[in-house]
């Protein structure tokens, strides 16, 4: 009898002890909220919690005193039949411009102790954020590079303008799981801010963005389109997915989106004199000179930018409300425009950048993925200003409320400044159309392609009059 219960006693350690091991937490990261002093914390576990042990964010102004606590939510998520176990909670009433150390974890496990500072009152203050899109497993050149510039303090704010991980579904989620672990020496430290792009959608309606990322709250419930202000910025999150996956998911996601942007924009606008900066991140572009034009001529890159039928495009409400700068991921590549609006280059100044006519947007989707580089067609597009085919980041300086300074880092070179530009204007400019209509400007052409392997352009839209590759 001694014998089989030796072998029950054994089985039953390892058991508990695997237990344990699936319920310490892992891919902890953090984002902003809707209040300016708060700070969501998320995490995940690979075992559910028993029903008398409860998930926690203990936290404090010193790490070896955690003096407050929060308790956290749970979300079962199941993909493919794996479950994890994803815990969040929002910090609320936190002081500002202040360092706060945290742990998080259950009486199953606890991790690490990380910190985060909060930022400060008020709308003038100057941060730093590193901004980059198409970061993969595979090939994600530009990670360490992050995790050394986090752990240095060399930026406040993170932000990921979609392809995360490549792909966060990959082997029923494990690749979003390898990625999140290493970033979290990253996101654990600074909020984490993302936006989902095509390679988020894994034909469930983009089921792991949607349960592995907490956004600020949008009223719809939906973390694909959201705003923040942090100091002179207000930030939107814009979703291109609905657009290039409205035939799977319909249309109602994209004029959600759309009205809901609307309403946001225009009480950004009604706040500049608070708030002057209006700035929004995106994965499609509206222009790129990639040398696959497909994707930057295609029907979908069009039906984003100007709209077709019932789906209302988006440049046209930047214009209305004036929206200063953009940026987009998608193509594998850096690429700064001139300030441009309706294919209308705003370029015929000495200082195009200073009080700007039009939008300045910028495709930053180089950190690095298994696909490598997005090499460029030649001649490049008039409206293009820098053009740079390595392997980086960009950084914003939020200098101040008439101030911005934009440099993009090659890690390639040795994480060297391989192009910069400063935007300025006066308190309360917007670069509306009204105010474009006294500027100088070129044009460039319009492209005439419909990507023919594009099953909106082939088949939906095929038997109509107009041409939408001509919008």
């Amino acid at each position: 009898m001694a014998y089989p219960v030796v072998l029950l006693f054994i089985f039953l350690y390892i058991c508990c002890e695997t237990f344990g091991q699936l319920a310490v937490p892992e891919q902890v990261h953090l984002s902003l909220a809707n209040e300016p002093n708060a700070m969501t914390v998320t995490w995940v576990t690979m075992a559910p919690l028993n029903n008398n042990v409860k998930p926690v964010v203990e936290y404090g102004l010193s790490q070896t005193n955690l003096q407050f606590s929060a308790n956290a939510q749970t979300n079962d998520f199941e993909y493919n039949g794996v479950h994890r176990y994803i815990h969040s909670v929002t910090l609320k009433n936190l002081y500002f411009n202040t360092t706060y150390y945290y742990q998080v974890g259950s009486t199953l496990g606890w991790s690490h102790v990380f910190h985060f500072k909060t930022f400060p009152q008020g709308n003038d203050f100057s941060y730093k954020v590193v901004i980059f899109g198409d970061l993969g497993n595979f090939n994600g050149v530009s990670m360490p590079y992050l995790q050394k510039a986090a752990m240095n303090g060399e930026f406040d704010l993170a932000i990921h303008v979609g392809d995360i991980a490549y792909d966060l579904h990959t082997e029923n989620g494990i690749g979003g799981d390898n990625f999140t672990r290493q970033m979290e020496p990253v996101i654990a430290y600074v909020p984490y801010m993302v936006i989902a792009g095509n390679h988020e959608d894994d034909l469930k309606n983009f089921s792991n963005y949607k349960n592995r990322f907490v956004m600020p709250d949008n009223g719809y419930g939906d973390n694909q389109f959201y705003s923040f202000d942090l100091g002179p910025i207000h930030f939107l999150g814009v979703s291109t997915e609905y657009y290039g996956f409205f035939n799977e998911y319909g249309h109602m996601p994209v004029i959600n989106q759309y009205n809901w942007l609307e309403n946001d924009l225009k009480q950004a606008d009604a706040n500049r004199a608070a708030v002057p900066w209006i700035l929004s991140y995106q994965h499609r572009p509206f222009y790129c000179s990639n040398e696959n034009s497909e994707e930057c001529t295609s029907f979908e890159n069009t039906l984003i930018k100007s709209g077709f039928e019932d789906l209302p495009g988006l440049e046209s409400l930047y214009l209305k409300y004036g929206m200063d700068l953009g940026f987009w991921g998608h193509e594998h590549s850096y690429e700064r425009f001139w300030p441009s609006s309706g294919r209308q280059i705003f370029n015929q100044t000495s200082n195009p950048y200073h009080n700007a006519a039009a939008p300045t947007y910028i495709v930053t989707g180089a950190a690095g993925c298994h696909s490598g580089h997005a090499l460029f067609e030649n001649p490049p597009s008039p409206a293009s200003a820098s053009r740079i085919n390595d392997y980086g980041y960009t950084m914003l300086h939020v200098v101040n409320k008439t101030h911005l300074f934009i440099e993009q880092i090659s890690v390639e070179a040795g994480n060297q400044v391989v192009d910069q530009i400063w935007l300025s204007k006066d308190l309360q400019h917007a670069p509306k159309p009204d105010y474009a209509k006294t500027q100088q400007f070129i044009l460039f052409p319009e492209p005439k392609v419909c990507n023919p392997r594009d099953v909106q352009c082939r088949g939906k839209y095929s038997h109509k009059k107009r041409n939408p590759a001509s919008f």
